[in-house]
């Protein structure tokens, strides 16, 4: 039965994330008191997924090191500095927003990219070193360009991020997988008995992270509508980047699919408890609404992806002869 809800959850994510968005405005006022709950609760989602993990998947990428390379150099280098151009060009004189357009594009990637590499038969060993990797540096990435991008601007406590990402991410990902060490793999069995709760976990941070930043969506302005259009062409952006540098460097199909959903989607979540634990809240507005686009894109991208593939085999196939 569990399995049955489990799946039934992932296929309606990307309706379920925007919907929380919804009634954490809706209810702000009743999930308020609760937020001192979001890390714990994005630290049970976090060591759920990792109970499928072992310390030797981490090995996976540096047998071919370049895809790992490629998605840390877009996640951590290419689109932040993107995300601060566009902020200059749109925000200039608004810190706080171009704070949070950073933020969104620095965060690690999402731990749920792994169901899409999943769905759409990309290289799972690959896809999991890359998110593990990606966690395991994220304490040390995201503070780091946070400042240099946006220090001279806002006050960054960069000790109390790095803090927040490794009781949020890394720690629970290290236990997850020292469990499954522990019991030869029989972990694995309880990843799955609690993913449908992980998920739930999901829509209970995205509520509340939805009633920290109510304010602010509750006040509908041109200048939330222009946000709202920046993270969505940034999100768009980091999807499609990566599919053409996967491509350019002429990877397999398998590897192609995990550098298109690594590099595009973000923890959108632990960019979110950041947003709300560390900043002011109008920096959390862009890193909320990119829950509104994130699983919509992935799914999109995902569909665009097999039109272009079937389309590439079916050109392959008529420039075949045929045999007499």
């Amino acid at each position: 039965m569990l399995q049955t809800v489990n799946r039934q959850l992932e296929k309606w994510m990307p309706i379920i994330t925007p919907i929380s968005v919804i009634i954490g405005v809706m209810l702000a006022e009743n999930l308020l008191p609760l937020t001192f709950l979001i890390p714990w609760l994005f630290a049970f989602m976090t060591f759920s997924g990792s109970l499928n993990s072992t310390f030797t998947s981490l090995t996976g990428a540096l047998k071919k090191p370049l895809p790992l390379f490629i998605i840390l150099l877009l996640l951590h280098i290419i689109m932040p500095l993107l995300a601060w151009t566009i902020g200059h060009a749109f925000f200039v004189n608004d810190h706080l927003t171009m704070t949070g357009l950073v933020l969104a594009s620095v965060i690690p990637t999402g731990i749920t990219s792994f169901i899409w590499v999943t769905i759409y038969n990309g290289n799972i060993g690959l896809a999991l070193s890359i998110i593990l990797f990606d966690t395991m540096l994220s304490p040390f990435l995201v503070p780091f360009t946070l400042s240099f991008l946006v220090g001279q601007k806002i006050q960054i406590n960069t000790m109390d991020i790095m803090y927040g990402l490794l009781f949020m991410v890394v720690i629970p990902s290290i236990l997850g997988m020292f469990t499954n060490l522990m019991t030869k793999g029989k972990s694995v069995k309880a990843g799955k008995t609690l993913a449908p709760f992980s998920k739930i976990s999901l829509a209970c941070v995205v509520m509340m992270n939805g009633a920290v930043i109510s304010p602010y969506l509750k006040q509908f302005s041109l200048k939330l509508v222009i946000i709202a259009i920046t993270v969505f062409i940034l999100a768009s952006f980091g999807y499609f980047l990566a599919w053409m540098l996967s491509i350019l460097l002429k990877r397999d199909r398998e590897t192609k699919v995990v550098m298109m959903f690594t590099g595009g989607m973000r923890n959108i979540s632990a960019g979110a408890v950041i947003a709300v634990q560390y900043f002011p809240a109008a920096v959390a507005v862009p890193v909320v609404l990119g829950m509104l686009f994130q699983q919509v894109l992935a799914s999109i991208f995902g569909l665009l992806f097999n039109l272009f593939d079937q389309k590439q085999k079916q050109q392959i196939e008529e420039t075949i002869p045929v045999s007499q």
